[in-house]
């Protein structure tokens, strides 16, 4: 009879439904409590795959409404709100068959989540197309349409076109394509969820070179955003090159 810390070993190998299906039928049998303790884990590892599968599948709604359109891509942004650094923007053409599960709004994923859903995305993904604007543009045009040009570039930078945009709330303008606004899209569709962790995660990498280079600001924690640290240095040392002259008026 295997000892429980060889069967715990063998608990935490298993990381698919498979896997801890077959665990479960290996030791259910056996009444040693800790033995018990860890086939009731392998069942609600099961039971919250199984309900994560079910939320991603509810998220793919708008997905499937057009699907017979052709490509369906998801637009979002980040970065309209920060003190400091470029919006960005991404578009997104996941395939039809997409598995991808744990797609959410960027905003309420850990870093490492999003970090991890980056690769798989860029991996899996049939299309994805990035797009910037620099403060200088923002400062220059206002943020709303310079997260439109962003957005116009991430569409562009699609190595095919889309027959449908799902779009975070906005409509877009000079773009012909065809476009469905949602409200809190990126908690509503898993092509914008996806859009919204590439560019959270592509911006997120930039900020942390610019923490490097302007270490007082503490870029790559905040990220450009107001918190109290970051306006206190901006009273302090004044802006630096990447800050937005148009949004910290009030402070210098």
């Amino acid at each position: 009879m295997d000892s429980i810390s060889q069967i715990n070993k063998i608990y935490k190998e298993a990381h698919t439904v498979e896997e801890w299906n077959a665990f479960i039928e290996a030791f259910s049998g056996d009444e040693r409590s800790g033995v018990i303790k860890l086939v009731g884990s392998a069942r609600k590892q099961i039971a919250a795959y199984e309900k994560e599968v079910q939320r991603t599948e509810a998220l793919k709604v708008y997905e499937k409404k057009y699907e017979d359109l052709g490509f369906i891509c998801g637009i979002d942004e980040v970065g309209r709100g920060p003190l400091a650094g470029p919006v960005y923007a991404a578009a997104v053409i996941l395939p039809k068959d997409c598995k991808i599960l744990y797609l959410n709004d960027s905003k309420q994923l850990s870093e490492k989540k999003r970090e991890e859903l980056y690769d798989i995305i860029m991996k899996e993904a049939v299309s994805v197309g990035i797009g910037h604007r620099s403060p200088e543009r923002i400062d220059e045009i206002n943020i709303l349409q310079a997260t439109f040009e962003a957005m116009q570039d991430a569409i562009a930078a699609l190595s095919v076109e889309p027959a449908v945009l799902l779009n975070d709330a906005v409509t877009i303008p000079n773009v012909t394509i065809r476009q469905v606004p949602i409200v809190k899209g990126d908690a509503k569709s898993v092509s914008i969820a996806a859009a919204s962790i590439v560019a959270k995660v592509t911006r997120d990498r930039l900020m942390a070179e610019y923490d490097a280079k302007y270490p007082e600001y503490g870029f790559a924690s905040n990220k450009g955003y107001g918190s109290a640290a970051h306006i206190e240095a901006i009273k302090k040392y004044g802006p630096c090159e990447i800050h937005r002259r148009s949004f910290i008026g009030n402070f210098i």
